[in-house]
């Protein structure tokens, strides 16, 4: 099974970048599908954007555009490209894996088994 440590996390001001990572160890990511959620404090977890592993790529609405999700698989690793960052994107990020399949029921549901710790994101305007 894959571990996962997520990190890049930061204080920006609105309309900046960061990239986030998520090392994968233990297996190789390449056999899962991918995501990134966030939860904002007093919110739900809400999936940002997941890849499937034969590269098709969904992003949530809030976000497309602006984020970028790919991943290296010689380097075991996820990544996050978001930009013009706006103070709504404020909250802690997770990476997500599902083995082989992303959830049927929709890639950015939260139905993944392995989880990284989180990583604060801040936007300030």
């Amino acid at each position: 099974q894959v571990q996962l440590v997520g990190s890049g996390g930061g204080s920006v001001q609105s309309g900046g970048s960061l990239r986030l990572s998520c090392a994968g160890s233990g297996a190789s990511i390449s056999s899962y599908c991918m995501a990134w959620f966030r939860q904002a404090p007093g919110k739900e977890r809400e999936g940002v954007a997941a890849i499937e592993r034969g590269g098709t790529k969904t992003y949530a609405a809030s976000v497309k555009g602006r984020f970028t999700i790919s991943q290296d698989n010689a380097k075991n690793t996820l990544y996050l490209e978001m930009d013009s960052l706006k103070p709504e994107d404020t909250a802690m990020y997770y990476c997500a894996a599902r083995w082989w399949n992303c959830p049927p029921r929709g890639s950015l549901r939260p139905e993944f088994s392995y989880w990284g710790q989180g990583t604060q994101v801040t936007v300030s305007s």
